[in-house]
């Protein structure tokens, strides 16, 4: 058997087996996020909140309970989450911090009066907004449509001998 056909064949079989460690690791994450998900729902209530300020903070800075910044994995704790500061409205409590969805941080509107889903101090969903519907989030452009458009808005550069645009010496 030729040197070339047993490295081949023993790459082979090292990317098999990283193959199917990977689906066994996966599936077990896939369990795992799946009964954190109905641990979610089962705790979840509407709310309705005034939303006083969103952004991105270091779980050390957003001023969270103890209890969950502890529970926060070392290798996530450098990561940025979206917080959202918001007052319960008819409780008469004081301005909280909440963690939201990456999704529902995106549509809350600051300052206005929101019903939300909450589980525990997790924003999961967005119901509505008082005085007016909920916003639709931007849709991004693409790289090809930016290009498009940056080519229609250049000015033309077009002249003749004399530094005059061509546009002015048709009209004489």
């Amino acid at each position: 058997m030729p040197a070339w056909l047993i490295v081949l064949l023993s790459i082979l079989a090292v990317v098999l087996v990283l193959f199917i460690v990977l689906m066994i690791v996966g599936s077990r994450l896939q369990k795992k996020a799946n009964s954190q998900q109905e641990a979610l729902a089962a705790a979840a209530q509407v709310v309705s909140m005034l939303i006083i300020d969103k952004k991105k903070q270091k779980i050390s800075e957003a001023n969270l309970p103890k209890v969950v910044t502890e529970q926060v994995p070392k290798y996530a704790r450098r990561a940025k989450f979206p917080i959202v500061k918001a007052r319960v409205v008819g409780a008469g409590s004081k301005p909280m911090n909440l963690i939201a969805d990456a999704k529902v941080f995106e549509l809350l509107p600051v300052g206005k009066e929101c019903k939300v889903t909450v589980s525990g101090i997790y924003i999961t969903e967005i119901k509505s907004v008082r005085g007016g519907a909920i916003p639709t989030p931007a849709k991004k452009k693409g790289l090809f449509k930016k290009s498009v458009k940056a080519e229609k808005n250049k000015p033309e550069k077009n002249a003749d001998k004399n530094g005059k645009d061509a546009k002015n010496s048709k009209k004489k």
